[in-house]
């Protein structure tokens, strides 16, 4: 199969950590158009009710979308099969990893998300063509608001729930369509299919080179290279060593390949590929797979390369990954038990260390193509086992299964080293031209033609059907077949300014006294925390222990640490639902209904909707003691509109205090919700509500899942920020942090719809 890999522009900012950058800004008609296509593939059902999976040549430009079944660059005068507009209801999902056709894709799910009836999928080849894909789309999204923005009246910016309506505007459209156009063409055709990837570093603008940071959260590990064996270097952390539990340890390496490449080798189980680089876990069988995310492995090792094992041994771990918005992966290993593999006879059953892959990518010199990536590999070893090593000067240990996990990244980086197809799969190409050949650039598009959304444009329908059809036997015979962070953060980072709530005063209004407000007078479901020892309780931190974009970011990337909160965190309630609950604030048991809480200048109401059994909502009340500035990135921000809010709401994640893997698996880099679930706005007298419905995403769940299950043992911090974009509104600011402290879902009241 072959899919896309999208690139970027000139016109377009890589942002560090993984929120969009890209700006349709005053003079993007000078800088010209953004166009991403490419192969992808389709899948849906027939009106028969049969499955198919078809290759699609796709194409975005600004707003609008067409599907061929040719690349019309190479066939003039094409027409497409499918056609769209992205509208501001467009929602894009990435569903995972599924097997099509013998091979393994990755799918991208649109629907819209006032009517989830209208929906579509299309499948890349690798998790990082998917996330460029969604990219495109949420770039198309931004240039429907930058053209209602420049023409739509006022009512129509505030209101964006409605259909996007450009009649009467094709002029515009024209000017658009001959201006300068930054054509990205990702993958080079079908015939290459069978392994597509990407590497933005190509594209970075040339002030951006040097490593990308690693996350927006201090972080307390601190890593030394206690032992190189053979070219792997081995860390241990040793800021908790006398912890007595248990060690942590990593091994290193820069890949040469990017990082879509190196998840593709570690999540292949094909024998012969694996036998090349991985000692231990070459002969791996996949026993089970759930929603694109998590599978279940079961592998079998025999001890003739591990000298002191007499038996031969079996073992089964589960596998779990997400792809973060700044392009990490990040794969979770546990050894699990699986009914479909009980104790085999002549094998003695062996639990596998715990252990994480990240792998992330590392920017490129300016005068080098090459891709390359970081790929960290972190395991749990029994502080015993690893005190007795060490005292031995690690005499054993290269005949440990420790010692041969970590061993997998230099067999990687030597693999792929030896294979130079790995080394050339990039092939975002980007060509700037003023003349277009395809019927979509024509500048000849007349909205009233286009009323369908473009989830529309994808879903089979009677139209398209027989024209579909008409290709599959084309298709099938091509019998294509799918192959194919985080490092801790310096000292000298606790040097860093950082910025004061007094900076973030401009957000509210300087002509207002501020009132006195009295958390007393407040009580959630969830008690207020009196110390570091109270459990199952909340408490409102500082913000020195988050990591913000500075004054300076746009030029040089510089982070700073977070102060105080602009708004104060007044209450918690900790609920548990029959069925998801919106607009919670109108709910006669919220305190945004009481007398004192009507009497508060403005609150911010964070719903934080978790699925499970029961369903469970957080709810966090932030409150400001003046009421908002007219014309401030907050005020816009709530009073503005959906797509203005979903680019701009963030989340810092950080857990304080736990089990390493829950670490891992949560992150510590800043997430912009409105891109990664389904977020709702309620704007309503003295409050604004979000509504954040985690179970929107299948990644989100398999996190949230993996929290749950540990979460009345860690504490986890959280920030919420505006995200700024724009010089005028730095240095950022932290809106609002909290702090749960090893919350117990038993004490969660019950609230009635």
């Amino acid at each position: 199969m072959e899919t896309t890999s999208l690139g970027k522009s000139g016109s377009e900012r890589s942002d560090k950590d993984g929120s969009s950058g890209s700006s349709f800004g005053a003079g993007a008609e000078e800088r010209g158009t953004l166009e991403y296509f490419g192969w992808v593939y389709h899948l849906g059902v027939n009106p028969i009710g049969h499955e198919y999976c078809r290759l699609r040549f796709l194409f975005i430009r600004g707003k609008y979308v067409e599907m061929y079944k040719r690349n019309p660059h190479e066939s003039p005068g094409i027409k497409p099969i499918r056609r769209g507009v992205v509208g501001s209801t467009l929602m894009v999902e990435e569903l995972g990893r599924r097997k099509v056709n013998q091979g393994d894709v990755y799918v991208v799910r649109f629907y819209n998300r006032l009517d989830e009836t209208k929906k579509g999928e299309i499948a890349c080849a690798t998790a990082g063509e998917a996330r460029k894909w969604m990219d495109a789309f949420d770039h198309a999204k931004q240039q429907a608001e930058y053209e209602l923005s420049r023409r739509g009246s006022a009512r129509n910016k505030l209101n964006m729930e409605t259909e996007i309506n450009l009649e009467g505007h094709r002029h515009r459209v024209r000017r658009y369509a001959h201006g300068l156009r930054n054509l990205i063409r990702i993958g080079q055709g079908p015939e290459t299919l069978l392994r597509q990837s990407s590497d933005l570093g190509s594209s970075v603008r040339p002030d951006q080179y040097g490593e990308r940071d690693s996350g927006d959260v201090v972080e307390a590990h601190e890593w030394k290279c206690v032992r190189t064996i053979n070219g792997v270097r081995i860390f241990e952390d040793v800021a908790d060593s006398k912890s007595g539990k248990g060690v942590l340890v990593k091994s290193v390496g820069v890949v040469d390949a990017t990082a879509d490449t190196v998840f593709e080798v570690i999540l292949n189980v094909e024998r012969h590929q694996r036998y090349e680089w991985d000692m231990l876990t070459g002969d791996l069988e996949l026993i089970d797979s759930y929603d694109g995310h998590y599978d279940v492995v079961y592998g079998i090792f025999d001890p003739q390369y591990l000298t002191w094992w007499h038996s031969k041994r079996d073992f089964i771990f589960s596998r779990q990954w997400f792809h973060g918005q700044d392009g990490t992966y990040t794969i979770l290993q546990l050894p699990t038990v699986h009914k479909k593999k009980p104790p085999r006879s002549g094998y003695r059953r062996t639990k596998i260390n715990p252990s994480t892959w990240e792998v992330r990518s590392l920017n490129t010199p300016m005068d080098s193509n090459a891709p390359r990536c970081l790929v960290t590999q972190m395991l749990e070893i029994h502080s015993s086992h690893w005190l007795g090593w060490k005292k031995n000067h690690f005499s054993k240990f290269e005949k440990s299964v420790p010692y041969a996990i970590l061993c997998q990244v230099a067999g990687i980086k030597e693999y792929i080293g030896a294979n130079p197809a790995f080394k050339h799969e990039s092939a975002t190409t980007v060509v700037h031209s003023k003349m277009s050949d395809v019927s979509m650039s024509n500048g000849e598009y007349d909205d009233a033609e286009m009323k369908d959304e473009f989830y529309d444009a994808i879903a089979d329908d009677s139209s398209s059907s027989e024209d579909e059809e008409s290709s599959n036997g084309e298709h099938e015979k091509k019998e294509m077949k799918v192959k194919l962070k985080n490092v801790s953060w310096a000292i000298t980072s606790l040097a860093l300014n950082r910025t004061s709530a007094l900076d973030a005063n401009k957000e509210l209004d300087p002509a207002v006294t501020p009132i006195t407000i009295n958390p007393v007078q407040f009580q959630g479901s969830l008690h207020r925390g009196k110390d570091d020892a109270d459990a199952n309780c909340w408490t409102s931190p500082s913000g020195m222990g988050f990591m913000i974009r500075g004054k300076t970011y746009l030029k040089d990337n510089t982070k700073v640490m977070g102060g105080d909160p602009l708004l104060k965190l007044i209450a918690v309630d900790w609920f548990k639902v029959d069925e998801r609950i919106d607009n919670i604030a109108l709910h006669p048991k919220c305190l945004v209904q009481s007398e004192v809480g009507k009497k508060i200048p403005f609150i911010l109401v964070i719903n934080l909707q978790v699925p499970a059994k029961p369903n469970y909502s957080l709810v966090l009340y932030y409150a400001a003691d003046r009421p908002i500035k007219k014309g401030s990135l907050l005020a816009r921000f709530v009073d503005g509109n959906d797509m203005f809010r979903d680019a701009r709401f963030k989340l810092i994640p950080s857990i304080v205090e736990g089990y390493w893997m829950v670490k891992r698996a949560v992150g510590t880099k800043a997430c912009l919700l409105g891109k990664a679930v389904t977020c709702k706005y309620f704007r309503q007298d003295n409050f604004m509500e979000i509504d954040v419905d985690i179970g929107s995403s299948s990644v989100a769940r398999s996190v949230i899942g993996l929290v749950l299950g540990y979460v009345t043992s860690i504490v986890v911090d959280l920030a919420i920020l505006i995200e700024a974009k724009e010089e005028a509104e730095l240095p950022e600011y932290i809106l609002g942090t909290v702090r749960l402290n090893t919350l117990r879902p038993d004490s969660a009241v019950h609230l009635e719809a």
